[in-house]
């Protein structure tokens, strides 16, 4: 039996549908949505972090569909042709490249596992050394501060009269508790009257810094407790990467002539 050229048309058709619902979401008013569009949505939210199943998919195709209506919409309206929209996609095609530029560069100028080392071995040294407990009363003057020591030295308790007394909102409430830390976490007059005392003593005389008159006491000190470095490597990693962009960013700034 010989078929018509329609048939033939029909057969063809109905034997590459198949394949063209493979290539597409959906046909929306004629239009085919290409898979490629929901591909990239779920690669988007695939790196974020969340996993896509069957539910998310399923809510990515309907978006996606609707993104191509309201497209079609859109373009029935003219507004591609509008100013606003040509300075919006301007936009929008400048933060595209630029975050091409930058996942570009980060590729090509990765953080090397030497890097990291070597960034966690000044952390070490900035970091070692001794920790310590101390506890401080903060004042506004030196009368008020030379007035404590005076009531201490007669058997006042530090922690009371840190509570009641002490200026600082973080430790006074804790009786002057300033919990474990290296000398260097505090200003340099701070500092150097605190890593004078031993396990035990008090200043002698008030501290002045920019915050005001302190009254400096030494619980206890200790060798320094570090992170080991595969514990902190990612936060390394991630910061060394912020680093070199920003470099990379301030270069190019500095490169580039502008009138």
């Amino acid at each position: 039996m010989k078929l018509s050229l329609s048939a033939l048309t029909a057969a063809a058709l109905i034997t590459a549908a198949p394949w063209a619902l493979a290539q597409n979401v959906a046909i929306v008013n004629g239009k085919a949505v290409p898979s490629a569009r929901l591909a990239v949505l779920e690669q988007q939210i695939a790196a974020s972090g969340r996993p896509v199943d069957d539910n998310v998919r399923a809510q990515l195709k309907e978006e996606v569909v609707l993104r191509e209506i309201f497209m079609q919409e859109a373009q029935k309206r003219g507004i591609a042709a509008t100013e606003d929209y040509k300075n919006q996609m301007e936009l929008a095609r400048q933060t595209i490249m630029i975050r091409a530029l930058f996942a570009d560069y980060q590729k090509k100028n990765p953080v090397t596992a030497a890097d990291v080392k070597a960034e966690y071995d000044k952390f070490v040294a900035a970091n070692g050394g001794k920790e310590y407990r101390a506890r401080h009363i903060l004042v506004e003057q030196e009368d008020e501060a030379k007035a404590i020591i005076a009531s201490l030295k007669k058997g006042g308790k530090f922690e009371e009269i840190a509570k009641k007394q002490s200026k600082d909102p973080g430790s006074g409430a804790n009786g002057g508790d300033l919990d474990w830390a290296a000398a260097a976490s505090y200003v340099p007059e701070f500092s150097e009257a605190m890593v004078k005392l031993d396990k035990g003593q008090m200043t002698q005389e008030p501290v002045k810094t920019q915050f005001g008159w302190h009254i400096i006491r030494v619980d206890d000190v200790r060798s320094a407790e570090l992170p080991k470095l595969e514990d902190i490597k990612p936060q390394i990693e991630q910061q060394m990467q912020q680093q070199k962009l920003a470099e990379f960013q301030k270069s190019l700034r500095e490169k580039a002539k502008i009138q």
